[in-house]
């Protein structure tokens, strides 16, 4: 399964952060005390939701050999009476079934489906 660290020292706000191998870098906005140096913690949300989206979708379409050209996944945290993600699927290259279908695929992706569901986190001091 995935496994990261995130780690800050006295900077304000900016976390170094190892994830699948990968070295990124996160902040908060001048707004909140950080300096903008990389995304902030809902960012790196909706990106992982946005990749995950955009994967399957690609998977899918290939299985099936469809002629898909694009993807883009618009993605807003929202504020409607409680926080919510609005997404927006813009799809070239298939016909209007078959954006239908990747739409219906698109609210059974892996991270869709953790995010409605809630995940349980358990935390503990090394």
């Amino acid at each position: 399964m995935a496994h990261g660290i995130a780690r800050i020292g006295k900077d304000h706000y900016r976390t170094e952060i190892e994830v699948g191998g990968h070295a990124l870098v996160g902040d908060e906005g001048p707004g909140l005390g950080g300096k903008n140096l990389g995304p902030a913690p809902y960012d790196f949300l909706l990106a992982g939701l946005g990749a995950c989206t955009a994967i399957t979708l690609r998977m899918y379409a290939d299985r099936k050999d469809w002629p898909l050209e694009s993807v883009e996944v618009g993605l807003k945290l929202a504020n409607k009476g409680g926080l919510r993600i609005d997404r927006v699927l813009r799809i070239a290259g298939l016909d209007e079934e078959q954006k239908a279908r990747l739409a219906d695929i698109a609210e059974r992706t892996p991270v869709t489906l953790t995010l409605k569901a809630g995940l349980p986190i358990d935390t503990s001091l090394a």
